[in-house]
């Protein structure tokens, strides 16, 4: 019978003991989770009758994997309100909705005229080389202008990656896109054929945006992590860190924080990249090298909790997100208890923001009370909040999320060509092909399916 070690209880590490654990349950499966909860960056808090969410917030369900695992854990996801389709970009001292169609694009205040005719003029925008690894800035300004590249890709950028779009890689960060415009030659060409193509085979046609509607559970995304320990059992193991990998015959040795050393056949690195490369360095220096170049900023998320006569502001939709170039504080602010019930006791609001990203981590590294201080005056003049909030709740991320900058698929393949040298050994988790719940839960589709094949099962 193989031994299989996951180093790391993160989403990635529990998805992939458990479809080991149903494909081959002859398996000694093991995961090694150095925290006192698995779960990484998946928590759910509950205090004093707020459900906060101290990281990932959600999925979308438009990635049929998530879906099937969630079937298949006999789960109930809870879809977002129509409402959460609202989104808005705080620019030039407003509150603009996103436009969502070429109509409401046409008559949107976002952007000015001129910026609304330069976004139209993309579909004749020079087209770039497939070999060139461009930021998303560079991309945005060339096909789109630079108004719409600071009113509207910046701030997604902030939103998904907390990172800095003149350094994040288009290719690693969204490759759909980069494909769009290598296949078709234009983002507005690309939209027309899929939407023409979806109509004849008598499908719903493709959007601007990702697709989906965002994904969680009543009891909020930690209830994934809860079902998948609950599946596993004794092999998950707490406050169990390792810290460094040999070889050892035809296997590992691995050497945890309390003096134990472990012997496996199979190892699985599903830990943070900083975190793997430590484990790595004694056994591969180039590689333990390349792990520690992705970068990881700080991110403090900070919950607020008003009761609804405090807010004048109609809270109708998502929540909006802020354009570098505004000089705020915060990246954005999500409206919690307008996306998913059960956030807020009755009466009463919960809105989340984050603080700090690639170009502010300083700011998410204050002090509790500076942070709520620098949150409440940010939405007082945003959303002219003036009350104090009732509840207040700071989570500070000081390796928040990896950064997928240019020069990422050269990591991956330095990676992945070290990886050869060592028969047994694997990397996975949002490190390196994809950041989101569904990214990871898909990439142990895949792994576990080669893990096995490798194996001769």
């Amino acid at each position: 019978m193989a031994r299989v070690i996951i180093a790391g209880g993160g989403i990635s590490g529990l998805s992939l003991a458990y479809l080991l654990n149903r494909r081959a349950p002859s398996l000694d499966i093991l995961v090694l989770e150095s925290e006192a909860r698995p779960g990484g960056k998946i928590w759910t808090d509950g205090a004093d009758g707020f459900l906060c969410e101290s990281g990932v917030n959600g999925f979308l369900d438009n990635k049929p994997k998530t879906l099937e695992l969630i079937n298949d854990l006999s789960l109930e996801p809870i879809r977002s309100n129509k409402a959460s389709m609202k989104r808005f970009i705080f620019s030039d001292g407003l509150l603009h909705r996103l436009p969502e169609s070429p109509p409401a694009f046409l008559s949107s205040k976002l952007l000015s005229l001129p910026g609304r005719l330069r976004v139209a003029c993309e579909i004749v925008a020079p087209k770039g080389s497939d070999d060139y690894d461009e930021s998303l800035a560079d991309f945005a300004k060339r096909r789109l202008g630079r108004e719409a590249y600071e009113k509207m890709i910046d701030p997604m950028a902030s939103g998904i990656y907390a990172g800095d779009p003149e350094k994040l890689s288009l290719k690693s960060c969204f490759p759909r896109i980069h494909e769009l415009e290598v296949n078709y030659g234009s983002l507005i060409r690309a939209l027309i054929k899929l939407q023409i193509r979806a109509k004849k085979e008598g499908k719903a046609g493709p959007g601007p945006g990702p697709g989906g509607l965002l994904t969680s559970f009543y009891e909020g995304m930690e209830t994934l992590v809860k079902s998948l320990k609950e599946s596993l059992g004794s092999m998950v193991m707490t406050d169990s860190m390792v810290e460094s990998i040999d070889m050892k015959g035809n296997g590992f040795a691995l050497g945890l924080n309390n003096g134990v050393v472990m012997d496996t056949d199979l190892v699985v690195l599903a830990t943070p990249a900083h975190a793997a490369s430590k484990i790595v360095n004694s056994l591969d220096r180039t590689m333990s090298a390349a792990l520690e170049d992705i970068t990881y900023p700080s991110v403090s998320v900070v919950c607020l909790g008003y009761r609804k006569e405090q807010v004048r502001h109609e809270l109708d939709g998502f929540g909006f997100l802020i354009p570098f170039k505004e000089g705020c504080r915060i990246l954005g602010t999500l409206w919690d208890s307008s996306i998913f019930p059960n956030r807020a006791p009755e009466g009463h609001l919960l809105l989340r923001t984050m603080v700090g990203g690639a170009r502010a981590s300083d700011l998410a590294r204050q002090k509790e009370d500076m942070l709520i201080r620098t949150v409440e005056g940010e939405l007082s003049k945003i959303m002219d909040i003036k009350a104090e909030p009732v509840f207040a709740k700071v989570y500070m991320h000081e390796k928040a999320i990896p950064q997928y900058n240019i020069g990422h698929q050269k990591k991956l393949r330095i990676i992945d060509d070290l990886l050869v040298k060592y028969k047994g050994m694997y990397i996975t988790g949002n490190a390196y092909r994809g950041i989101s719940v569904n990214d990871c839960i898909e990439n142990s589709y895949r792994l576990s399916e080669r893990i096995i094949d490798d194996l001769k099962i």
